[in-house]
C-alpha cells in the first residue's frame, strides 16, 4: 500500500467519523457511564478498608462527613474522571447534533424560498392553469414510475369502497376519501387558528385523515405548518393506477416546514 492509498483511507475514515460524531460521542458516553458504575462498585472495598483503618486511628466508630471524605475520596478519582468525560461526551452529542440540525432547518428555508419563487415565476409567465397542468403531468409520472400493487389497486373498488390514493410527499398508497382529508384539513387548520399552540406537524395530519394504511412517518414530527406561513393546503389530482383503476394523488400548495413549531 503506498502513500497515497493510506492519505486515501485515512481521510474516509475521517470523513465517517465526522459524519457519525454524534453517535459515537454519544455511544462513548453511554459506555462510559457503564464504567463509572463499575469503577465505583471497584473502589468501595478500598474505601471501606480505609474508613475502617482512619476509625481505628482516630478509636472512634463514627466519622464525621468531612473525615469519611477525607479518608475515601481519592478511591473515586477514576469513576469521578470517567463520568466527567461521559456527560462531556454527551453533551458534545447533543451540541453537534444542535448545530446540524440548525444547518439543516436553514437549508430547509432556503430552498422552500427559491422553490416558491420559482413557482411564483412559472405562473406569472405561463399562467396559472397551465402550471396545474404541468403538476397534474408531475403526478401522473410519480404514479406510473411507482405504481401500487394491483391487488391492492383492485380491493379498492371492489372492497373497500375508499378511493385509493397516492401521499406525494412520501410515495405510498393508501384508501380514504376527498371527504375525509378536506375534514381532517379543516379541523386541524381550526384548531391552529384556535388553540393556543398554532402548529400542527405533518404525523397529525395522517392520524386525522384516520386511515389503517397511512401510518406516521419518522420525520412526521419535526415537519408540520405553522400559521404564521399559512394553512394546510391540500391538493388533489386524479390519475390512473395501472392505467384503469382510479387514483387520488394528495400533495400541498404549502409543504411542510422543518422545525415548524
Amino acid at each position: 500500500m503506498n502513500k497515497m492509498d493510506v492519505e486515501h483511507l485515512f481521510q474516509n475514515f475521517w470523513k465517517g467519523v465526522r459524519k457519525h460524531s454524534p453517535e459515537i460521542f454519544m455511544g462513548m458516553g453511554i459506555a462510559g457511564f457503564f464504567g463509572t458504575t463499575g469503577l465505583a462498585v471497584w473502589a468501595t472495598p478500598e474505601a471501606m478498608r480505609r474508613l475502617e483503618d482512619k476509625r481505628e486511628r482516630l478509636r472512634r466508630r463514627k466519622l464525621t462527613a468531612i473525615e469519611t471524605v477525607e479518608a475515601t475520596w481519592k478511591c473515586y478519582i477514576p469513576a469521578a474522571v470517567t463520568g466527567t468525560l461521559s456527560a462531556a461526551c454527551v453533551i458534545g452529542s447533543e451540541r453537534i447534533s444542535s448545530r446540524r440540525n440548525a444547518a439543516l432547518a436553514t437549508a430547509y428555508a432556503l430552498s422552500e424560498s427559491v422553490l416558491r419563487e420559482y413557482r411564483n415565476k412559472v405562473i406569472e409567465t405561463i399562467g396559472e392553469r397551465k402550471e396545474t397542468e404541468i403538476r397534474n403531468e408531475i403526478d401522473r409520472d410519480r404514479v406510473e414510475k411507482n405504481p401500487p400493487e394491483e391487488s391492492l389497486a383492485i380491493s379498492t373498488v371492489e372492497a373497500t369502497g375508499l378511493t385509493l390514493c397516492y401521499d406525494a410527499a412520501f410515495g405510498r398508497y393508501f384508501h380514504s376519501t376527498i371527504e375525509n382529508i378536506r375534514r381532517a384539513e379543516n379541523k386541524l387548520n381550526r384548531q391552529m387558528a384556535t388553540m393556543c399552540e398554532p402548529y400542527i406537524s405533518l404525523n397529525e395530519f395522517y392520524r386525522e385523515i384516520d386511515a389503517p394504511d397511512l401510518p406516521p412517518v419518522d420525520i412526521g414530527d419535526q415537519l408540520g405548518w405553522n400559521l404564521d406561513k399559512g394553512l394546510i393546503e391540500v391538493r388533489f389530482s386524479s390519475q390512473l393506477a395501472w392505467g384503469r383503476v382510479p387514483c387520488l394523488v394528495m400533495s400541498y400548495e404549502l409543504a411542510p416546514n422543518y422545525n415548524y413549531f
